[in-house]
């Protein structure tokens, strides 16, 4: 079941049926296609399928309004015309039921115009265009018509951007945030004290008007494993984490935590208010202002509450992992995801995955700290450095915007202000240009520093909105929305698309493209020739990296250990509690304060500078510069010259270029996602071969425990290392070779396909579409113009 069904039965007061629809998986197309008999099979209570067939009645009813309207409306701007159309093609469209008496209703005409419509409201009119088109396609099995469906199909390609804002409990993240979106209420601020655990999704909820949370439990099997750890029979009290873990007792149970066991408060009646969470699913809430959502949602985001009678009650936050604000009516986050994202992950498996996966699908970063010393306070550089490369070669992250908050604190003098603004930004680029380990992943390009005052923008408004600097990073979100791909590259697919089915709709039959496939083969081979060479250059370049760090990482391996295991801060019996969780945890473990342990990480440190250089130029973060040296974005068939030379299948070619785009962001995303795990291989890969070694010092006790685990691994690396660099350098390489092979072999059979089925496939029973075309191309040249203004 997908988002959709899920928030119109929320929308509708029928929350209660979503595991139904779950369990049926009902998603937005079947959902659109129920009839009475499968909701009567579908919803075997008289009451709650009364209310339910009313509600989709009226939805229904909308729904045929709305496709009605929208094709109505995109006829304003052409009017229909049978001039030069041959006899055979009038007959086809009358047998198509296309005649002028029965036109769909994007034919009819109509008198008047309306401005130009936006990007997001052309997204919609060429949605349900094309929603039209494919009902109109032939229901009969037939190559081009099945191939023509699955195009439409697959238009939808939404990939939002992500932007991570970290930053110390009250360093300003929830006002910025609120002020930035304009809501001024939405994430609560002020004396409350926010919960580390819980990452907060800002984005927008284009489904209805109301503001609505999805918030996502830990699994019950993960508290209850917590629980026992703490109060069962073998209970580890003396854990860093047992101070938090009472903590977490606290807000949840109360009072009622005394004198349990772990079984105790597993049981039902502590989670009468939340049975999503025993039923491993998301509660969601609904309400008509931010404010009243903002209220409702303390309890799983804070971990205190500012009036005593709210302190009686249970508090959740111990439980969630993630809650996703939808906010309505707002254009910054259209297809923008702002997250409010703890320090450095989490203690817990699932939180810890969910926070890593995030940050390394951020394109930007917010890192905000209080504008007094901006550059000396170490948590916001430590939080940086730390996931440097999650984010860099690791990740996808193209800008770093170090925002100082509170711009006017302590100041009433505006030039005062203005001079400490400077002042800040100058010192936080220098401090930046001296991390090493943070400009081994980014340039100082990627770096830009705001200073802002998100109570100054939102309420007081002494100084001018402009010096806030918040209406700059408001004017960053707008930009990232206008040059987000979807609304483009949906229009684009739609105008190739409906260029073909208007190309094979004119066709006698095929078989008549001889020439032109034949010079589509040639190019076809040399432009895959360009896209091997430099892939090739770059998997030598590889190698000869990863052997020279396997090199230096056999021989430097005692020293990293003899660092790890005998850390000089930490004497003695201060160290066995840390070492013993790193090796519990398979080699990474996460202190309460301090940066993180990861011997793994360690071991392959030498791997990963040997490699970091050439990854970052072999897939570079900026979008404008192409993997493998941009050899991708420049694949091309040169459809435009041949179009002038083969003018019968110009609509053909059309489709192809379409085609040849859409199979070129398709790649470039697969490589984005692919590079991460390539990247993160050399690590996993000598954690899996590190892991014989854990188990067996995880075994000790007692005394002389803590000489026994560092003895136990450093007798591991020295009988594996010989073995396990190797190990390492090779998979990421096998990963290399065949992202290399599937792009190869994508980008050759998606094109010959796209050829075969576009000029050697007969085109008959495809309907006519040269209304709908031209209303695509009116709307795909709008967004073209749209692009070109400054």
């Amino acid at each position: 079941m997908d988002d959709f069904v899920c928030n119109k039965l929320t929308e509708w007061h029928l929350s209660n049926l979503i595991k139904i629809f779950k369990d049926q998986e009902i998603d937005e197309e079947s959902f659109h296609d129920l009839d009475d008999k499968e909701i009567d099979k579908l919803i075997t209570k008289a009451g709650p399928r009364i209310k339910f067939k009313r509600q989709f009645k009226l939805f229904k009813k909308e729904q045929n309004t709305t496709d009605r309207e929208t094709v109505d409306s995109s006829a304003q701007q052409v009017c229909p015309s049978t001039s030069g159309t041959s006899n055979k093609e009038k007959r086809k469209l009358d047998l198509q039921g296309e005649s002028s008496k029965s036109q769909s209703p994007a034919s009819k005409r109509h008198c008047g115009t309306k401005p130009r419509p936006d990007s997001e409201e052309i997204l919609t009119k060429v949605k349900n265009i094309m929603s039209f088109v494919k009902k109109r396609l032939p229901a009969q099995d037939n190559k081009l018509s099945n191939f023509l469906k699955e195009k439409i199909k697959n238009l939808e390609t939404d990939k939002r951007e992500v932007v991570g804002v970290f930053g110390k409990t009250g360093s300003g993240k929830s006002s910025l945030i609120n002020a930035v979106i304009g809501v001024k209420n939405l994430i609560p601020t002020g004396d409350v004290r926010a919960c580390t655990s819980v990452m907060i999704k800002v984005e927008a909820n284009p489904q209805n008007k109301t503001y609505q949370a999805d918030i996502e439990f830990i699994t019950k099997e993960e508290w209850k494993d917590e629980l026992f750890h703490f109060l069962g029979d073998k209970a580890d009290q003396e854990d860093d984490y047992y101070p938090d873990f009472k903590e977490k007792l606290s807000a949840l149970y109360g009072e009622e935590k005394e004198n349990k066991t772990s079984e105790m408060l597993m049981e039902k009646k502590y989670f009468k208010e939340i049975p999503e969470f025993l039923e491993n699913e998301k509660k969601i809430l609904t309400c008509e202002s931010a404010e009243k959502l903002s209220t409702t949602l303390v309890r799983f985001t804070r971990c205190d509450l500012e009036d005593e009678e709210s302190k009686v009650k249970s508090l959740f936050w111990p439980l969630v992992k993630c809650v996703t604000v939808k906010v309505p009516n707002n254009d910054l986050l259209q297809h923008v995801t702002l997250v409010d994202l703890p320090g450095n992950g989490d203690r817990n498996k699932s939180r810890d995955k969910m926070w890593k996966q995030v940050v390394e699908n951020c394109s930007t970063v917010w890192i905000v700290t209080g504008i007094g010393r901006p550059a000396a306070e170490t948590e916001p550089w430590e939080i940086l450095e730390s996931a440097s490369s999650l984010m860099g070669n690791g990740g996808e992250c193209q800008h770093i915007h170090f925002i100082c908050a509170r711009s006017d604190e302590n100041l009433n003098n505006r030039e005062a202000i203005l001079k400490r603004n400077m002042k800040a930004k100058k010192v936080v680029s220098e401090e930046f240009s001296q991390q090493e380990t943070i400009k081994k992943q980014f340039s100082d390009e990627c770096l830009k520093v705001f200073t802002v005052s998100s109570d100054e923008f939102l309420v007081k408004n002494h100084l001018n909105p402009d010096e806030t600097e918040i209406p700059k990073l408001k004017e960053f979100l707008q930009k990232l929305n206008d040059c987000h791909s979807e609304t483009v590259n949906y229009v684009s697919g739609a105008r190739g698309i409906l260029s073909l089915m208007q190309g094979a709709s004119r066709r006698d039959g095929a078989g008549r493209n001889t020439d032109v496939c034949t010079d589509l083969d040639k190019k076809m081979k040399d432009e895959l020739d360009k896209v091997r060479k430099p892939m090739e250059e770059a998997y030598k370049a590889f190698e000869k990296c990863l052997s020279e760090g396997v090199e230096r990482s056999t021989s430097s391996c005692e020293s990293v250990l003899k660092s790890f295991l005998h850390p000089k801060k930490k004497k003695g019996g201060a160290f066995h509690k840390p070492l013993k969780c790193v090796v519990e945890n398979g080699g990474i473990h996460k202190p309460k304060n301090g940066k993180e342990m990861n011997l793994n990480g360690q071991l392959a440190s030498c791997l990963i500078d040997s490699i970091d250089e050439e990854f970052k130029k072999t897939f570079p973060n900026e979008r404008k510069c192409g993997p493998f040296n941009n050899v991708i974005n420049t694949f091309s068939l040169d459809t435009k010259s041949l179009i002038e030379k083969y003018k019968d299948v110009e609509l053909q070619l059309i489709f192809l270029k379409t085609e040849e785009d859409k199979i070129k962001t398709e790649l470039n995303k697969t490589i984005r996602e692919r590079k991460k795990k390539i990247y993160k291989s050399l690590t996993e890969t000598i954690g899996k071969n590190m892991q014989k070694g854990y188990s067996k010092a995880a075994g000790f006790r007692g005394e002389g425990s803590l000489n026994s685990m560092r003895d136990t691994i450093e007798e591991h690396v020295r009988a594996a290392k010989n073995i396990m660099f190797e190990r390492a350098k090779d998979e990421m390489m096998n990963q290399l070779r065949d992202l290399m092979k599937e792009i190869l072999e994508k980008l050759k059979k998606t094109m010959q396909k796209s050829i075969e089925l576009s000029l050697k496939t007969d085109g008959d029973s495809i309907p006519d579409v040269a209304q709908q075309l031209k209303e695509v191309n009116d709307y795909y040249n709008n967004l073209k113009a749209q692009q070109q203004r400054p």
